[in-house]
């Protein structure tokens, strides 16, 4: 029997994968603002104390004279969230080979978009922020959350035209890619070569199981495993290690489509020509046929295709709310939180993320259209254009992130970020939503 979240049960009859997309990343919102809240209660209650302990616990693991120990918050950070990476691996893997960036045709206007939407919202932060000790978190408005940006178009239903939700997601993954990219580039004190060779010799030896055509995903599992801890003794954040395994995984199948049609069809007829028992139970032969038609199945949908889609729950209710659960929350005195907004960095995230993005988003896409590099989304016009831009002013899981590295130490920093993304990921949200909902709909 298939496991479905709860309010994943009206959508049983999704077929496609990109609407199972859509709905998985849905699902991760949805749950997402449930522990937000939660973290935030938790944080500004009695409570407090406990929650606190219970995240900076230690979690220890010895090997002789060899031991690994990282807090609770470290071992959510740095292990759990490389499953996320890889999943966002393997979507951007996706995309670029089969879905909306296959084509530069169609990609182009998402791609320039999301490029002026990361580069304009780090130039305000550093403006903001220059020569101050928060300087160092550019990085942080640059992100955008998919699954609350998704979210919010879904809700809207067919408001907003198919290709418009498509060049979200478009826009977002190639927004994760950046952020990835400056992850890896620009948050890395410093790196300890042989932890960091090590890795690369472990990419090689998943890049070479996808060369001689190795379908099964326990030897990446176990290499995986093996490239990930080399990244975390590098210095180079480990969660990257989760990116760059998704990109060994085969994204062919072993069986051709034609033939997994003629293969089945020769077994279902073999099946069929064994005779029903009387208490329905089935002949031997046909338990080992079932057996096989599910192999052959297996063959003809691709690992990449089969782990995003095994994935996607327990990274949806486990990986992604426990970080929101661990790192949203942030204790709020009230009295000051006016002040605390206009700090220069809660300042520059709240800038970069609504006003940044809005006109690196919907600025280049509106330039691209003039001057006719690109052409609006089948279906959609200008307006709803700005509304979707907004809507990528939401920031809330890589922008949270991104500040743990870009402040790691410095809890005033984290906190006023902190502020300033949820403050900002709150507004375009809203925003957008509104726009959309009531005034772009009727331009």
């Amino acid at each position: 029997m298939k496991i479905y979240a709860p309010w994943e049960k009206t959508f049983k009859r999704i077929a496609t994968p990109f609407e199972h997309y859509l709905h998985s990343q849905m699902t991760t919102g949805l749950v997402l603002m449930f522990m937000t809240v939660l973290a935030l209660i938790l944080a500004n209650t009695s409570l407090v104390d406990a929650y606190t302990h219970f995240f900076h616990t230690k979690i220890d693991f010895n090997v002789g004279d060899w031991k690994l120990s990282h807090t609770i918050h470290h071992w959510i950070n740095d292990g759990l969230m490389a499953i996320f990476f890889f999943m966002v691996g393997l979507e951007i893997k996706r995309e670029i080979l089969v879905g909306e960036l296959s084509n530069i045709k169609v990609a182009i206007l998402p791609i320039l978009s999301a490029i002026g939407g990361m580069i304009l919202p780090a130039l305000i932060f550093l403006y903001i922020n220059a020569g101050g000790e928060g300087a160092n978190g550019w990085g942080i408005p640059m992100a955008t959350d998919i699954a609350f940006a998704i979210s919010v178009l879904v809700l809207l239903g067919n408001r907003v035209s198919p290709a418009l939700v498509t060049f979200l997601v478009a826009l977002a993954i190639v927004d994760d890619l950046g952020a990835v990219s400056v992850i890896a580039l620009f948050y890395t004190e410093q790196i300890n070569m042989l932890p960091l060779g090590l890795a690369g010799v472990m990419f090689l030896v998943m890049l070479s199981f996808n060369r001689f055509g190795i379908h099964a995903i326990l030897p990446y599992f176990i290499a995986g495993i093996f490239l990930w801890f080399f990244m975390l003794e590098s210095g180079v954040h480990a969660t990257i290690a989760g990116v760059i395994a998704a990109f060994t995984i085969p994204s062919r199948p072993k069986l051709a489509p034609i033939a997994f049609t003629q293969s089945t069809r020769n077994l279902l007829n073999e099946y069929d020509s064994y005779p029903i028992a009387t208490d329905h139970t089935m002949h031997e032969n046909q338990k080992a046929i079932l057996l096989n038609i599910k192999d052959t199945i297996d063959s003809v949908s691709t690992p990449a295709a089969r782990l995003e889609h095994d994935l996607h729950l327990p990274v949806s209710l486990i990986v992604i709310p426990l970080f929101a659960l661990a790192n949203a929350g942030i204790s709020i005195d009230f009295s000051s939180i006016g002040d605390t907004i206009i700090e220069p960095v809660s300042l520059g995230v709240i800038a970069g993320l609504v006003f940044g993005k809005v006109l690196g988003i919907a600025g280049v896409a509106w330039a691209s259209i003039k001057l006719g590099i690109a052409k609006l989304p089948e279906g959609s016009n200008m307006s709803q254009v700005f509304g979707v831009a907004f809507l990528g002013g939401i920031g809330f899981t890589m922008s949270i992130f991104v500040a743990d590295l870009a402040f790691a130490g410095n809890e005033a920093l984290i906190f006023q970020a902190k502020v300033g993304i949820l403050s900002a990921s709150l507004f375009a949200g809203l925003f957008g939503y509104f726009w959309l909902r009531f005034i772009a709909s009727k331009s």
